[in-house]
């Protein structure tokens, strides 16, 4: 033993030498033993890749050479910022900035996601570390292996549905748009529900979401938490986790329709409102019953003379049998006031604005008539169709714009972005010939389709508006 000690002694570098060689050897081992155990089963693991790994490792070294395996993957795990700058310029196309280093799992017709673990992460969970709400290059995220967490990283167990968005999770038009590819996604994966919210704006981290689009979807889901990571500056990583960055992206029609057929569904069904046979609906007389709703606004885009307006429609109202105004003031109304009054409309007449959202909750086929200041057309860019697209996505007619030819005059009307600033918040006018055509026009139309509603048997007719698959 003295001899041995002392040969050591003599030759330490030596020594040293072969026991790092040793460890060396026995850890690639077990990363090859590791390896092979992602491609078996659990059992064959178990007979398997245990009984090599101890048979080729002593006892004596085997707890310490998985124990500094783990510790080098825990120092392996890498924080990259949420944010990259490198893709400013390209912030919202392929893997955009957020998450870049990540590419999408593709679905046809669906909206593309990273879903966390998968075979895509190699198993591994996704983690988020800082808080900030004004600089997404000052959050990061990265992959780890759940058994190999960071150092004082909290896990936070259930599903998450994780959502950036380039706009804002505030206004109903773009909150319902980072929305709904997480509500599909849970209608094809068993209507499963989020343990948690993470919300991000360019990476920069949201505490909440719009009063409307949270009631939506606490409507579809049931109480709605959003995570604030504030437990400590540690990281926060996810037992699972779904991350939407693309808004709708490629989702196609046919399934966004289904997504506004569910949330429509859950809306109602939150509020205590039953439509069955809404559509059928006939007077004393027999004739249709088609409701008009003259959806108004206060301050910026409301009708500079609302009276006039009123009266243009209740006149053409009146000369059909059957129809119904209602006047409202959007601002006025809960969100379950808003589910009820446009769930008993056949056609809502509307500034542009967000309240137009509301036409969500109306039955498909439903009309809708959208008015705009003057300048909008010649200076909002593609942003003033954004409610054409929200009827086309919901099932809805719409039905044309109006856009006020009168007003102030842009000061420099070559500098689009300017006169569309300037024009922004103007008012609305009203052309009443124009308007009274347009209504009579509309309300004849609806009310030869409620006609011919009311002929086919009500087996025969399609409910996909009022059947929540969810």
């Amino acid at each position: 033993m003295e001899d041995h000690l002392k040969s050591c002694t003599q030759s330490k570098s030596k020594c040293f030498s072969t026991k790092f060689i040793s460890i060396f050897v026995s850890s690639l081992f077990l990363v090859i033993i590791l390896f092979h155990t992602q491609y078996s089963s659990p059992f064959e693991f178990s007979l398997s890749a245990r009984s090599k790994i101890r048979a080729f490792l002593s006892q004596e070294n085997y707890s310490d050479v998985i124990e500094t395996m783990n510790a080098e993957l825990k120092d392996s795990v890498t924080f990259l910022p949420l944010k990259d700058l490198r893709f400013t310029e390209t912030a919202r196309d392929g893997h955009t900035w957020f998450m870049s280093s990540l590419n999408d799992i593709l679905e046809e017709n669906e909206t593309e996601h990273l879903y966390f673990p998968s075979k895509e992460s190699k198993g591994r969970l996704l983690c988020f570390k800082g808080r900030d709400i004004r600089d997404g290059t000052k959050n990061s995220y990265a992959l780890a292996w759940r058994g190999s967490l960071p150092d004082s990283a909290i896990l936070l167990e259930g599903l998450t549905f994780v959502s950036d968005t380039y706009y804002n999770h505030d206004n109903l038009w773009h909150g319902i748009c980072a929305m709904a590819p997480l509500v599909r996604w849970s209608m094809k994966n068993e209507c499963l529900n989020p343990a948690r919210w993470v919300l991000f704006h360019w990476g920069e981290l949201r505490l909440k979401m719009g009063s409307w689009v949270q009631q939506l979807m606490q409507a579809n889901f049931g109480e709605v938490k959003v995570e604030g990571f504030d437990r400590g500056d540690v990281p926060y990583c996810f037992e699972k986790a779904i991350v939407m960055r693309h808004d709708l992206g490629q989702m196609k029609q046919e399934n966004k329709l289904k997504v506004s057929d569910q949330l429509r569904c859950k809306a109602r069904s939150y509020c205590g409102l039953n439509p069955a046979g809404k559509g059928r609906e006939m007077n004393e007389r027999g004739f249709p019953i088609i409701r008009l709703t003259l959806l108004m606004r206060r301050g910026s885009r409301s009708f500079k003379n609302a009276t006039a307006v009123t009266d243009i429609f209740a006149k053409e109202c009146a000369q059909v049998e059957g129809c119904i105004l209602h006047v409202v003031q959007s601002e006025d109304l809960s969100f379950c006031d808003q589910v009820k009054v446009l769930t008993n409309t056949d056609i809502v007449a509307s500034p542009h604005g967000a309240q137009l959202t509301n036409m969500l909750f109306m039955d498909r086929e439903s009309s809708v008539m959208e008015f705009f200041p003057k300048g909008w057309k010649e200076n909002a860019g593609v942003g003033q169709y954004a409610h054409h697209w929200m009827a086309n996505q919901s099932g809805m007619k719409h039905q044309g714009a109006w856009w006020d030819p009168i007003g102030e005059e842009c000061p420099s009307p070559q500098d689009h972005l300017q006169c569309f600033h300037f024009h922004k918040d103007g008012m609305v006018g009203h052309n009443k010939t124009y308007f009274a055509e347009w209504a009579r026009r509309v309300i004849d139309q609806v009310r030869l389709s409620k006609v011919e509603l009311a002929s086919v048997d009500q087996a025969k007719q399609l409910h996909d508006s009022k059947a929540c698959v969810c």
